[in-house]
Parts: structure tokens; C-alpha cells; sequence
């Protein structure tokens, strides 16, 4: 008898997992007191001992929680427990450890100011990523965008399209995703005015101007909008293409070569809402609608609030005439209009467009009063329901429902009769409701598809949940709203954060795939990288090979894979409407 009891003693003791195979995955920057607060536990063994929260400060246990296993999806092969401390709320910085084990988590914060700030880290990134004058940088480049075609002018004629934003780790620009930054700049600022700061002037520099950061970051967009609208009937969409792909270079120095030489003017398509393509591949276009809808939606935005906040009739003016001739560009020409590559296979696919009338149709009723506006913004609405989001879809093409949340539903809100309104709260509740139904699947509870640009989808998500809670009231979604944004600081299989820099000291994206990165040694905060891809799609990405060993690789598994590594562009390039489309949901939880 008492060699069976020791036998089963040291079976016990050889699946009792060591601390160093016993993994804990926490929110790096921290919780707001009264948020859900559940770290995720896993291991190739059964974990059997309670986890402690515990005081930094003091060293003291403040509790002692029981960890409860999860019957989801064994990712990789682990097994999964949640630890939940969400009724703790005392102020203060913790650590989660385990009362056998010793693991310990890294530090975080329960504190009602633990995102306070952290949207102008997502604005320096956005200042990284401008063209023409980079603050960052301080160089000038691409004084010679660009080349017109497919326009009413001559192919090759010179228009002035310089500005803007580089899209990515690239040097392209898109009207498709700066149209887009630049009105959730706007209505970020609008919903949330007294919670972002004055530290830069306009040009990016140190040194405050008297304008909100934001304002000035919005202006660089609508500076450019402005030139890729050169008249009433006219629109570019995009300047240069994947010929700009030729490796890392700084971006003064681009030896892109477009015809005219390299670090020489570069092509700029005009927006046709025909097919195009310059060479093998043709993008796919049946209108100009969502390029058009969303651009309007911003100047109507900008028009606002130059006049009543920053007191320059000037500017509102010239931003009210766009957005009154680039809706009625939409209305002309409803439809979409995609991206153009030129040798490779990859563009961004948006098919929809309706949302994004109806975005600048209520911005314009808010604006101008005129009726006409109210009652085709409804119209659209009706037409971008709840099928055209990707919410309700487990795949789609890159960047197919584009963007990723249809703000239009909630800036026409406040402006239908009430069942008008719950009509629009349930588009938007429908698309929760789906996507939690899949992170019922997942230990993480996360409720996105990994394809391409997952992150964008997330902080998309997370800003979803949070306008249909201002709509409606519901808040039934808080602890699935906390999954989410959890996940991009943290709380996932390989406990990084998705945002350059933040938090400071904690696990982050570095070696990502910028050429300030690579070629000079910078790492600039702030920037949300593509994010974790399924398994699938990862496999089959041309051109992609990792420059390192994977950090990550314990942690890889048969469903999703995110590297810390210049060479994967699929999951760890920041891309700057990622960044921009997440400004929302941080200065939410900003708040003090």
C-alpha cells in the first residue's frame, strides 16, 4: 500500500507542470477599475493551483482566486483557465502569481487613468507616417506626386497630389484608407473634445499652436483630400503603386521607378469607377460612391468644426464646398473603386460603398439642414445593413467590407425617429451578437476572423460595441468589449502588445517592417501592426520569409501566428489606418 500511494504521488507530480511551462496572459496596460478583468492561464498540463493577486507596492496578496478551466479550442495544444479578478477595483499596480507555482505575470495597472495619454502615442506614429514634410524624420520627400492617368487630362500630365500619409511600411498613398483616417480623426475629436492635447504645431514640430494634435493631424488629410479633388467632377484615388516595393529605403531616397527615374514623380490614378491596371493585374470598379461618400463625410465634419471651434470660417468654407461637390461625385457615380496594382496580385478589394453615403449624407444634413441630405442617408442605411459587414461573414477578401465598422449608422443616430433608431442599433447589434458567437470558440474570447489585417477588424470591433452602447444604452457587452481590447494589449497566445511602444517596458512589436526600423534603428510608438493571421493564409503569402528565429514559436499554432519579425509583412507591419481607426477606442477608455 504505501508503494501504490507513492506511485500515484509521482505521477501526479510528473504532470504537475513546471513554472517556466505555465503561462499567464494579462492586459499589459491595465484596467479601469470597473472593467471585466480575466488573465488567461495555459499549459501542456493540468494547472492545479489558484493564482494570487498581489500588491507591487507592498508585496502583500490582496486575493486569492481560483482558476477555472476552459472547455474551447485547445490552441497549440494547451489546455486553458481564466483567472478573474473583476470585482477587485482598489487603485493600484499588480501582479498575478502562481501559489505554487511562483509564475508571475508582468506588472499592470487598476487604475482609472491607466489609458490616459495613450492616444497621442497613436498620433506621433501618424506624424511618422506623412509624406511631403515628415516631422519625424525632418525630411522632405515626394515633392513630385505625380503623374496623371486615366484622367481627363493627357496620361502623364502634372498634378499636385504631394502630402498625405504613407499607407504602410510602404510609401504608398490611398484615398481608399486616408479618406477613412481622416474622418475617424474627426469624429473621434468631435465625440471626445477636451481629452487629446497641444503638443506639436502643424508642420509636427515640438511646441504647441493653440489647435488640438488631432486637428492638426486630421488637417495633413484633409490638406490632401483636398488636392486629390481638384474640381467639382474630379477625384484621384491613388499615387504610386507596388513598384514602389523594391525593399527598405528612407523615403527621400525612394528608388521607385515610375518612368521618369527613380526618387522621381510617381503615377497618380484618377478615379474613373472603371477597372484599371497599368499592366498585368486590373482592380475591379463599378463607381467612385465609397472613395467619394467618405471624403464628404470628412469635409463635413472638418466644416463644423473650423467654424465653431477653431474659428476659421475660411477653411470651414472650402471644406463645406467639398464636401458638397465630392457627395454629389458619389451620387453620380455610385459604386466602388478599388486600389490599382501593377505587378503583383495584391490590392485593396472594397466592394462596398452605400455605408459610406450614408456617412456623408448625415454629416451634410448636420451641416446644411437641408432635408434632401436626411432622407438619402436613410435611404443608404437601409441599403449598407448588417449583410454588408464583414461581422457576419467568416472571410472575406482584403480589404472587401471596408471599413471595418460603418460609422454612418451612428452619425445618423441622433438625427431618425425612434424606430429609425432601433433599426440601426439592431445592424449593429446583429454584428456583435455574430461575433461572439465565434469567440465562444476561442479561450481569448476573441471575436474576429483572422484574415489579414486582424487588428484593424479588433479595434473595429471594439469601436462598434462602444458606439452601439452610446446608441442604445445596452451594456451587455462591456466584458466582450475588454476581450477585445485585451488582446491587443496582451492577452493572447504570445503576450505582446499589437501597438509599437506601448506599454513601455512591456512586450511589444519592434522589429517590425518599417524602413525607419531597418534602416536607421527607430522605433516609433503608437503604430498598430497588421496583427495574427490564420495558419492558412500565412502559408500560402508569397515573398515572405522571417529574418530571425521565431521568438514566438512555442507559442505558434494550427490556427493563428503572429511574428515579432521584419520579414513577415502579413502580421507585423503598422499600418497607418490601422492606427488611426484605433484612436476611438483607446480615448474611450482614456477617459478619467
Amino acid at each position: 500500500m504505501p508503494y501504490l500511494i507513492l506511485l500515484t504521488f509521482l505521477l501526479n507530480l510528473s504532470f504537475t507542470p513546471e513554472a517556466e511551462e505555465i503561462h499567464i496572459r494579462i492586459n499589459q496596460v491595465g484596467y479601469l477599475p470597473e472593467d471585466s478583468k480575466v488573465a488567461v492561464v495555459f499549459s501542456k498540463a493540468a494547472v492545479r493551483e489558484n493564482f494570487l493577486l498581489v500588491d507591487v507596492e507592498t508585496g502583500k496578496t490582496v486575493l486569492d482566486i481560483k482558476a477555472v478551466k476552459l472547455k474551447k479550442d485547445a490552441w497549440g495544444g494547451f489546455l486553458y483557465w481564466e483567472v478573474d479578478f473583476s470585482g477587485f477595483r482598489d487603485e493600484g499596480e499588480y501582479v498575478l502569481k502562481g501559489k505554487k507555482s511562483g509564475i508571475t505575470s508582468g506588472s499592470f495597472l487598476i487604475s482609472s487613468k491607466a489609458y490616459s495619454g495613450y492616444q497621442e502615442t497613436l498620433l506621433e506614429f501618424m506624424r511618422q507616417q506623412r509624406c511631403g514634410y515628415n516631422p519625424t524624420l525632418d525630411m522632405v520627400c515626394h515633392q513630385k506626386d505625380g503623374r496623371a492617368f486615366f484622367g481627363p487630362m493627357p496620361d502623364s500630365t502634372y498634378v499636385d497630389l504631394s502630402g498625405g500619409w504613407h499607407d504602410a511600411g510602404d510609401q504608398l498613398k490611398y484615398l481608399i484608407t486616408s479618406s477613412y483616417a481622416t474622418a475617424h480623426l474627426l469624429m473621434a475629436y468631435e465625440m471626445y473634445p477636451d481629452r487629446f492635447e497641444d503638443r506639436v504645431n502643424a508642420m509636427g514640430q515640438p511646441g504647441a499652436n493653440g489647435i488640438p494634435d488631432i486637428l492638426d493631424e486630421a488637417k495633413w488629410g484633409l490638406d490632401w483630400i483636398h488636392k486629390m479633388h481638384p474640381a467639382p467632377d474630379q477625384l484621384f484615388h491613388q499615387v504610386a503603386d507596388d513598384r514602389d516595393h523594391r525593399g527598405f529605403k528612407i523615403p527621400n531616397q525612394d528608388n521607385a521607378d515610375y518612368g521618369w527615374g527613380e526618387n522621381s514623380y510617381r503615377v497618380g490614378y484618377f478615379a474613373t469607377g472603371r477597372p484599371q491596371g497599368l499592366s498585368k493585374y486590373q482592380s475591379e470598379a463599378t463607381g467612385v460612391a465609397n472613395l467619394a461618400g467618405r471624403s464628404a463625410a470628412a469635409m463635413a465634419l472638418a466644416a463644423r468644426i473650423w467654424d465653431r471651434d477653431l474659428k476659421d470660417p475660411v477653411f470651414a468654407e472650402k471644406c463645406k464646398r467639398a464636401a458638397i461637390s465630392l457627395y454629389q461625385l458619389g451620387r453620380d457615380k455610385e459604386g466602388f473603386q478599388q486600389g490599382n496594382s501593377y505587378g503583383a496580385p495584391y490590392r485593396y478589394n472594397e466592394e462596398t460603398w452605400a455605408d459610406d453615403m450614408e456617412w456623408g449624407a448625415g454629416e451634410l444634413y448636420k451641416l446644411t439642414q437641408e432635408s434632401k441630405y436626411l432622407e438619402q442617408a436613410k435611404s443608404y442605411a437601409l441599403q449598407s445593413n448588417t449583410a454588408d459587414s464583414w461581422t457576419v461573414r467568416d472571410s472575406a477578401a482584403h480589404y472587401q467590407l471596408y471599413p471595418f465598422i460603418n460609422m454612418g449608422h451612428f452619425s445618423l443616430h441622433e438625427l431618425v425617429d425612434e424606430d429609425f433608431k432601433k433599426t440601426l442599433e439592431r445592424y449593429y447589434k446583429d454584428g456583435i451578437d455574430y461575433t461572439m458567437k465565434r469567440a465562444q470558440k476561442n479561450p481569448f474570447h476573441i471575436g474576429v476572423p483572422f484574415i489579414w489585417c486582424s487588428n484593424n477588424l479588433l479595434t473595429s470591433l471594439a469601436t462598434q460595441v462602444i458606439l452601439y452602447e452610446k446608441m442604445s444604452g445596452d451594456k451587455q457587452f462591456e466584458p466582450f468589449l475588454a476581450s477585445q481590447r485585451d488582446w491587443l494589449f496582451g492577452k493572447n497566445p504570445w503576450g505582446s502588445s499589437m501597438f509599437t511602444g506601448i506599454p513601455e517596458g512591456g512586450e511589444f512589436p519592434v522589429e517590425v517592417h518599417t524602413a525607419p526600423y531597418v534602416l536607421l534603428g527607430m522605433e516609433v510608438p503608437g503604430g498598430l501592426v497588421d496583427g495574427p493571421v490564420y495558419t492558412s493564409i500565412y502559408n500560402n503569402l508569397l515573398g515572405l520569409t522571417l529574418w530571425k528565429p521565431d521568438k514566438f514559436a512555442a507559442f505558434q499554432n494550427e490556427h493563428v501566428v503572429y511574428h515579432d519579425d521584419v520579414g513577415d509583412y502579413s502580421t507585423n507591419e503598422p499600418t497607418m489606418d490601422g492606427t488611426a481607426g484605433a484612436i476611438l477606442m483607446i480615448v474611450h477608455f482614456g477617459r478619467e
